[in-house]
Order: C-alpha cells, then sequence, then structure tokens
C-alpha cells in the first residue's frame, strides 16, 4: 500500500508545486495523475521516490516512512520502485540489453556495476523481460537506433528488472503518436494486471486515463480536485480539472 499524507512542496524561488495532497493507492491498483501542466503530477511522482525532496508530509510505501529514510535505506526502498520518464533516459550509445541490465546496478557489487558485469541468471532475466515487451529482437542494437515507442519499452523493460512492487511513469507517451502511445499503455497495463504491480501515471489525455486506469486522481495547482472512477468525470468535472476553455481532446 502506498499512503500519501499531507504532502507539500515548495521550491526555493517560492513555487507551490504541491498543497497538502493526501491519498492512499492500494496494492495492484492503476490510478492515473491527470491535469495541466504545471499542476504538479511530475513532482508528485518524483516526491514519492524522493528524486525531488518534499517539503513537508509523509510519504510511506508498505509501511516504511520513505521521507524519514537514510540514504541507505533509500537504496533499498529504490529497488521496489521503478520509474520511466518522458525522455526514457536511456544511454543511447548502449545497446539495448546493457540498458535494461542497467536496472540490476542496485543488486550486483560495486566492481561488477563499473564493468557492467553480470552473472548469466541476469542477462537471461533482462532477455526475458525484452520479450516481455515485444522487443527481445532488438537486444543487440543501440538504444539510439530504436523508435520512441521502442525506446519507452526499453524503459519499461529496465524497470522490471527491480523487484518491483510499484511502477511510477511520468508521462510515458507525452512524446509518441497515437498508436505508439496506446501500445505502450497496454504493456504498463500487463504490468499491473499480470504482475501485479502497482501503477501511478501521469499523463496528459483523458481518454488514456479512461482506457487504462481503474482511478483517475486530477491535480490542479498542486491539489487534488478529483479522486475516483473513471467514468464520473463529466463535462463539469473536466471544466473543473481542466479549466473553461478547455476542450477535450481525444486520442484514437
Amino acid at each position: 500500500m502506498l499512503i500519501i499524507e499531507h504532502l507539500t512542496k515548495v521550491y526555493e524561488d517560492g513555487t507551490r508545486a504541491l498543497n497538502d495532497v493526501t491519498f492512499t493507492v492500494q496494492d495492484g491498483e492503476f490510478v492515473a495523475l491527470i491535469g495541466l501542466s504545471g499542476s504538479g503530477k511530475s513532482t508528485l511522482l518524483r516526491c514519492i521516490n524522493r528524486l525531488v525532496e518534499p517539503t513537508a508530509g509523509r510519504v510511506i510505501f508498505d509501511d516504511v516512512d520513505i521521507t524519514a529514510a537514510s540514504a541507505a535505506e533509500l537504496r533499498h526502498i529504490r529497488r521496489h520502485i521503478g520509474m520511466i520518464f518522458q525522455q526514457f533516459n536511456l544511454v543511447k550509445r548502449s545497446s539495448v540489453l546493457t540498458n535494461v541490465l542497467s536496472g540490476r546496478l542496485g543488486y550486483v557489487s560495486t566492481g561488477r556495476s563499473l564493468i557492467h558485469w553480470f552473472p548469466q541468471a541476469e542477462l537471461n532475466r533482462a532477455m526475458d523481460n525484452l520479450q516481455r515487451v515485444g522487443i527481445l529482437d532488438q537486444a543487440y542494437k543501440r538504444a539510439s537506433e530504436l523508435s520512441g515507442g521502442q525506446q519507452q519499452r526499453v524503459g519499461i523493460a529496465r524497470a522490471l528488472m527491480q523487484d518491483l512492487r510499484l511502477m511510477l511513469a511520468d508521462e510515458p507517451v507525452a512524446s509518441l503518436d497515437p498508436a505508439t502511445s496506446h501500445s505502450v499503455m497496454k504493456y504498463l497495463e500487463q504490468v499491473d494486471k499480470r504482475a501485479g504491480i502497482t501503477v501511478l501515471c501521469s499523463l496528459h489525455f483523458l481518454s488514456l486515463a479512461r482506457a487504462y486506469a481503474t482511478r483517475i486522481i486530477a491535480l490542479k495547482a498542486g491539489e487534488i480536485v478529483f479522486d475516483g472512477l473513471p467514468a464520473d468525470i463529466d463535462d463539469v468535472r473536466f471544466k473543473e480539472i481542466y479549466g473553461e476553455e478547455a476542450v477535450r481532446v481525444e486520442i484514437a
């Protein structure tokens, strides 16, 4: 279970990105975070694994207070929390396989990690995860040779190399075309449904959130303005979240 309690983030320039955000995510949920750019979605995701340090509040995952964890404790916690990014965050010069194996760097000795040496069991695991996301045939290509959708699938495979219990996805399809967006979202859906991994995913398009999420949380100016079922967002709710001038754009 993931518990967010009174989470607040104020940046050094005075920007209040999150303001007293509180909610709970049950194991196995697929939760979509929606809202305008600047609403606090990315900050929220990064506060959960402390890529961004919260100003106040608590993040509790599996009964462990992440916000109170030491550096050593945080490294251990992050083994169970994967993250994929809008811009993929791959080493473009390295092979797809090497990028996927980097998801296991926290599990091998420092010396072996420096030379990227992994036992055969880890190589097999990487190959299995590439097969899970449908790009096993790309294993030995440079990451830079892949399309955007394929690169994002490498990111998913890399995250799956961890002993995952929670997947954070920060705008994972924002730079992809509609067909590729659905392809990536379906792999995230499989992560949730088949592996039982909780998914918390920020999205721009309400149509994608409705298609894949079991629950939607909407942020506006750093505060929660909706938390419920996708079907409950009608035109009135839509305008509350995105503003009176907003027009629905569906991604087919």
